[in-house]
């Protein structure tokens, strides 16, 4: 292997021990030993393979990612870098990972020239003064051009150029001088690989082409319509299936080109693109004419075949068109026949209240000429105070009615609702008292490990817990004493019992002398009866017996509307309130 350049180690050990802001101006010597290599010979192609080999173009590519306003030697510095990076990349015949350089580095490299360029532009569009513009239209211009030298070489680049989102942005841009550029660019990319168009994707294809119809749609500068024009131009020439979709998605487009452009100064390149335009146009119509030939032909066939069909069809059809113009036409008369009934019926109606309103005036007439005159009045207001009592009664009854019919549905629906839930109740009432209880299920069956692992559980406790023996005599003496126990309980609790009863006896005793006592007449009014009935104690026990059980008959007695609510009661039960409501609580009194 032959020793790498002196220049190029050396520049590559300065850079690798200097700061980063003095690395920009240490790269701009890779500009020298490019030019000192003479033309003609491999020496060239060395010395880029040693500056790559070194990383220095790398260098070159991260510094353009920079901000260059703030590093020594500003923008200027950007551009010339950018040159010298185009000039590294173009004849270098990569021996180590070809791959690597051709996918990797030189997108990546065309990628920071375009960022690059959007920055020199944005700052040439921000500019005030005229010496700042023309710097960095002039550094603009030097970085386009390492593009284009950059692509020049690698012709595939070409397609990576015209699809960075970076491209399309420098070219949507209202700015004259910059816009030119990126025309002679995209221009230069057309000549370079003519099918590139072809390549891209859609988006991108109608992107471009929708900026170009934009420029010459948007302005009058002979500039800007001459580059778009011999764009276009190109394109068309190039291209032959684009010349298709510029007629088709630019319709307008031949109008404002002979419109608007011609006697421009560049008439022979617009009427090449007219005459490419006007010819795919009558190809079109030509293809058209003859696919409306061919339509016409498919119709025709399609409404003769239609045509013989309906004629199969027509003594069917004419059947039925006689039968419905038959029912019509009985329907009309049926309709005239009862619109006249209509009319006769409200003229003789008309009539008969003309003839009883004569008549009802006449005897009005001869009543008054019979009454006397002092009456007249009083006759007067009888005969309004009838009439208005009738026109009331009319009145109420058609109220009446339509709120019946207004209410008859909604009282139909409440009868049915009512109807329903009370099957329902009745129908879980039944259910709930008819319940048989679930049959005994007995347990799943235990397998013989599940058994085993029980058993050894039931052994382990009785071992931690065991039981305390107990002889014969002392569960015999534990016996006695819990039966005389159980004998003292019963014996306490016969006795509370004995003595709950007579309480209650005492209890309701008081309580029946009370409401005697209550109900008793006065000592004027009293008799004998009334002496026996405090006397005795069997008249009052008689006295309610009968009075409840003249109760119970009247409940059975009562109309359905009464008992709505105990449909679902036992048949021999009464409910409290209803023998409350009649005779009040029961008290049976009696002595010891």
């Amino acid at each position: 292997l032959a020793a790498a350049d002196p220049r190029v180690l050396a520049l590559a050990a300065q850079v690798t021990e200097s700061r980063e802001q003095d690395i920009p101006l240490l790269l701009l010597k890779l500009k020298g030993i490019l030019n000192s290599a003479s033309l003609g010979c491999e020496e060239p192609k060395k010395i880029k393979q040693d500056i790559y080999d070194y990383d220095l173009t790398q260098y070159c590519m991260l510094v353009l990612r920079q901000d260059h306003s703030r590093l020594r030697g500003g923008w200027a510095t950007a551009a010339q870098l950018a040159e010298i990076l185009s000039h590294c990349c173009v004849g270098l015949e990569v021996k180590g990972d070809p791959e690597e350089f051709y996918k990797k580095f030189l997108p990546s490299a065309i990628d920071n020239l375009l960022v690059l360029g959007r920055r020199l532009q944005a700052r040439f569009i921000r500019a005030l003064k005229d010496e700042e513009k023309q710097d960095f239209l002039c550094w603009f211009q030097t970085v386009t051009d390492a593009i284009c030298w950059l692509f020049g070489g690698h012709i595939q680049l070409a397609a990576c150029v015209l699809q960075n989102d970076h491209f399309l942005q420098l070219l949507i841009t209202d700015d004259v001088e910059t816009a030119i550029t990126m025309m002679s660019v995209l221009h230069n990319i057309l000549r370079v690989n003519s099918s590139v168009l072809l390549q891209v994707d859609e988006e991108t294809l109608h992107s471009v082409l929708d900026e170009l119809v934009y420029k010459l749609s948007s302005t009058t500068n002979p500039v800007i319509g001459n580059a778009a024009t011999k764009l276009l131009l190109l394109v068309a020439k190039f291209c032959k299936q684009l010349v298709k979709l510029l007629t088709a998605r630019y319709k307008g487009l031949k109008g404002l080109l002979s419109k608007q452009w011609t006697g421009k100064g560049f008439d022979r390149d617009l009427s090449q693109l007219l005459d490419l335009l006007y010819l795919e146009q009558s190809s079109g119509k030509e293809e058209m004419q003859r696919q409306h030939q061919a339509a016409c032909i498919i119709q025709a066939t399609w409404r003769g075949f239609q045509t013989r069909k309906r004629l199969k069809k027509l003594p069917q059809a004419v059947t039925t068109l006689q039968r419905s113009f038959r029912a019509k036409r009985q329907q009309e008369l049926q309709h005239l026949k009862k619109q006249k009934e209509d009319e006769a019926l409200k003229l003789q109606m008309q009539l008969q209240r003309q003839r009883a309103m004569r008549l009802f005036h006449e005897r009005q007439l001869a009543l008054l000429e019979i009454i006397h005159a002092s009456q007249v009045n009083k006759y007067m207001e009888e005969m309004e105070g009838k009439s208005a009592l009738t026109i009331q009664r009319f009145w109420r009854g058609y109220r009446a009615r339509r709120n019946f019919h207004q209410q008859k549905q909604s009282l139909k629906e409440y009868k049915a609702a009512v109807v329903i839930q009370r099957a329902a109740c009745k129908f879980l009432e039944k259910r709930r008292r008819r319940r048989l209880l679930s049959p005994w299920k007995d347990p799943k069956g235990l397998t013989d490990e599940q058994r085993l692992a029980l058993q050894q559980k039931v052994d382990d406790y009785i071992k931690l817990h065991p039981a305390s023996q107990m002889s014969e005599e002392m569960s015999k003496e534990l016996h006695m004493q819990a039966q005389e126990k159980l004998a003292q309980f019963l014996l306490r609790s016969r006795l509370d019992q004995r003595a709950a009863q007579r309480r209650e006896a005492l209890l309701a005793q008081v309580n029946t002398d009370v409401e005697l006592l209550m109900s008793a007449p006065g000592l004027a009014k009293t008799t004998e009866k009334d002496l026996d009935v405090f006397m005795s104690r069997s008249i009052p026990v008689a006295t309610k017996a009968r009075q409840s059980h003249n109760t119970m008959l009247k409940y059975t007695c009562w109309p359905w509307w009464k008992k709505l609510g105990d449909e679902f009661m036992e048949d021999d039960v009464i409910p409290d309130d209803a023998l409350n409501a009649e005779l009040g609580t029961l008290f049976i009194g009696g002595r010891k």
